[in-house]
């Protein structure tokens, strides 16, 4: 199988040391051309993830062009809030033959784009017209790259409402330590992906913080229920949430050294801003994209979600990560179910 890899971060190379062990043809697009070069000089990334051999039979490449037209595949593995101009490229540069020829699409990037509310397969079928669902896949699950890149086991969901092709995916993309179950609620699945980013971040606002397991279990718990409305009113199926996409990824995220989400959140709880926190981080943290995106999402489908709101305003309002305890602790009391 020949499979093209859209972004060269800690995730796509994981992906692609994965793959390529399956005999599979891979092909990487940098976008930067200084970092492709030195990708393929090093066949490593020394701060992304180092340690990691990415192997000589793997291309590397700046010409996003490489992988559109030699592939059977494509994974999408750039920048949630970045999706967009990729696919916008990709319409500029390569013909519609060639798009059309492409079997599948599969989506590994987590988020909600903000500008637009959309989830990212509705993003690639606005931006490529003759890519529809039965053409994606969403690839989920707690599957952390430092992990899977070195072969350490987990299980993941390939969410279609293409059986066929989620078949296939699982069958292709299959190894004895990266294990995958097929799903249809791409919305249930996509959602999870996206959510858990912003209550990750509320978990390193409570490491940072100083709080304890009780903390941690309680926030988990009432950030599933947040997911769950939102998931609820988007036409999610609920039982998605309590699955890999959803808890499984949820309780990675929040109590892993390797999540920059919950590295991200404890910056914040030392007292920097928002913009002091993302400078020291070397990787994107998808969560604070997303925690705008999912509070605007609470506000057009009128749902309570107050751990997000709180997130939202220490993260763009700059209030003090102490308040926003004290105002969740505060709210007035109801049934759990309610």
């Amino acid at each position: 199988m020949n499979i093209g890899i859209l972004g060269a971060g800690s995730w796509a190379i994981a992906l692609a040391v994965l793959l390529e062990k399956r005999n599979h043809s891979i092909s990487l697009w940098e976008f930067n051309q200084e970092d492709a070069q030195m990708l393929s000089e090093r066949r490593e990334h020394p701060t992304k993830l180092p340690g990691i051999t990415i192997p000589e039979s793997i291309t590397i490449t700046s010409d996003i062009t490489v992988p559109i037209l030699s592939s059977d595949y494509i994974l999408v593995v750039v920048p949630a809030q970045t999706v967009r101009a990729t696919m916008k490229t990709i319409n500029e540069v390569v013909d519609q033959n060639s798009i059309a020829a492409i079997k599948g699409w599969i989506l590994a990037s987590k988020g909600i784009e903000c500008s637009s509310l959309s989830l990212l397969t509705e993003v690639v079928t606005q931006e490529l017209s003759v890519v529809d669902s039965s053409k994606q896949v969403v690839l989920s699950g707690p599957s952390h790259a430092e992990e899977v890149s070195r072969g350490i086991p987990t299980t993941v969901v390939a969410a279609s409402q293409n059986n066929e092709l989620a078949v296939e995916i699982q069958n292709q993309f299959s190894t004895d330590s990266f294990r995958i179950y097929t799903n249809n609620d791409v919305v249930g699945v996509e959602l999870s992906a996206s959510v858990k980013n912003v209550i990750a971040l509320a978990a390193g606002i409570c490491d940072g913080l100083g709080f304890g397991d009780n903390t941690k279990g309680a926030l988990l718990t009432r950030g599933m229920v947040e997911m769950c409305r939102l998931g609820r009113a988007m036409g999610a199926e609920e039982m998605t949430f309590s699955g890999l996409a959803g808890f499984g990824d949820l309780i990675t995220t929040c109590i892993s050294q390797h999540s920059r989400n919950r590295r991200m959140g404890e910056l914040i709880a030392s007292g920097l801003t928002m913009d002091e926190a993302l400078n020291k981080m070397t990787m994107v943290a998808e969560g604070v994209a997303t925690t705008k995106s999912v509070y605007n999402l609470a506000q057009k489908y009128n749902i309570d979600m107050p751990i997000t709101t709180e997130i939202y305003k220490a993260l763009y309002e700059d209030k003090s990560p102490i308040e926003a305890l004290k105002d969740l602790m505060r709210r007035e009391s109801k049934p759990e179910r309610d």
